[in-house]
């Protein structure tokens, strides 16, 4: 078993972050960080210590306070839809901005972050060669749906990638459901058409925490049929990050 670890969940009161936090909550020390005091209750039941802070409004010098001498950020926040773009923009994109000018403000070792963000989130004018037709009908429909959310993770996705200050990780899962974990996933220059569980997102989370050499790459995964940490094991040795710019 790995060393306890001093982990950061911002977005803390998320659907995948809870699960996130019940998963490791036993073994290392986790603060998730909210926006709404009521839902300290729900952080204290997934054995976290809640937080108060806004990704709106908080100023990047208290996430930096509150980063120091942790070893780990998760970033798993989002507007969720409510308030358009303006408010996507200002969570999705502004919010994980100051969160990774807080990390790279830490003064001594700096936590790595591993950023929960959405497969087929790219330059809209590069495609994948591994897509097919199915693949590329389903990219320019969610495209289409819902525009700002895309727009937005990939601008934070391309920021984070310039930057060098600090280890980052990138996850992007597919559509998510509620279906009890499986264990297993598709991991990696994947297709678009199988949903994944929170819980099976949940638990490659929590793979991750450990995986230092997951430095610089950004994993695709969908719902499949390969166990969780054999996925990740030869996503890894292989080397190829799913962030194409």
């Amino acid at each position: 078993m790995s060393l306890s670890k001093k982990v950061i969940i911002v977005g803390g009161h998320g659907n995948v972050s809870l699960r996130l936090a019940r998963i490791i909550g036993s073994h290392h020390h986790v603060t998730s960080i909210i926006r709404n005091p009521e839902h300290e209750k729900d952080i204290k039941d997934a054995s976290a210590t809640p937080l108060t802070l806004s990704l709106e409004d908080s100023p990047v010098s208290e996430f930096t306070s509150v980063f120091e001498g942790k070893d780990v950020v998760y970033f798993s926040a989002g507007a969720g839809g409510s308030g358009g773009e303006e408010r996507t923009k200002a969570v999705d994109y502004g919010g994980a901005l100051k969160v990774f000018d807080a990390i790279e403000a830490v003064k001594g070792p700096k936590p790595r972050l591993i950023l929960v963000s959405a497969i087929d989130v790219r330059d809209p004018e590069k495609i994948p060669a591994h897509y097919n037709e199915a693949d590329i009908a389903r990219s320019k429909r969610m495209r289409g749906a819902i525009p700002a959310y895309i727009k937005w993770k990939y601008e934070a996705d391309k920021n984070l990638a310039a930057r060098n200050a600090f280890k980052w990780t990138i996850l992007r899962p597919g559509g998510l459901n509620n279906n009890p974990a499986k264990g297993t996933a598709s991991i990696g220059r994947t297709h678009l058409d199988e949903t994944i569980s929170r819980e099976d997102v949940a638990q490659t989370l929590a793979l991750l925490v450990d995986r230092e050499d997951a430095a610089g790459l950004a994993i695709d995964i969908i719902g499949g049929e390969t166990p969780l940490k054999e996925g990740i094991d030869a996503f890894i040795q292989k080397g190829e990050t799913d962030f194409l710019g």
